[in-house]
């Protein structure tokens, strides 16, 4: 099943790009189903950035379970405090509750990298 047309996955991948180049950090986004414990899923993702890992941000999005995990690195944190992160996250999932899979994407990617670039 897929879930983004082809124009939709290109706005997604350009607000990746805007806010990587916007805040210096770098950008991943997973969206289906992980492969064992989400927030363990996610984490994994997000250590694959290697020696990037600390400058980084993974959005996991478990579209059929439900759920939704950001994970930042240790530089990033101090960036995107957790408590930024669960507002974002907040209002993502609103979105996604109405059926705006696309809009809350595309919210969430533009305020993380916003919130990051004003802290920076």
């Amino acid at each position: 099943m897929r879930l983004l047309s082809t124009a939709q996955a290109d706005d997604v991948r350009k607000a990746l790009l805007v806010a990587e180049r916007r805040s210096g950090l770098r950008f991943g986004l997973f969206v289906g189903p992980p492969e064992g414990p989400r927030r363990h899923f996610a984490e994994r993702l997000h250590a694959a950035f290697g020696d990037e890992a600390d400058d980084a941000v993974v959005i996991l999005v478990d579209v059929a379970g439900r759920g939704l995990e950001i994970v930042t690195g240790a530089a990033t944190r101090r960036r995107l405090p957790d408590s930024s992160c669960r507002l974002t996250a907040m209002s993502m999932a609103t979105a996604f509750s109405v059926g705006d899979l696309v809009g809350g994407l595309l919210y969430g990617i533009g305020a993380l990298g916003e919130q990051a670039t004003a802290r920076r």
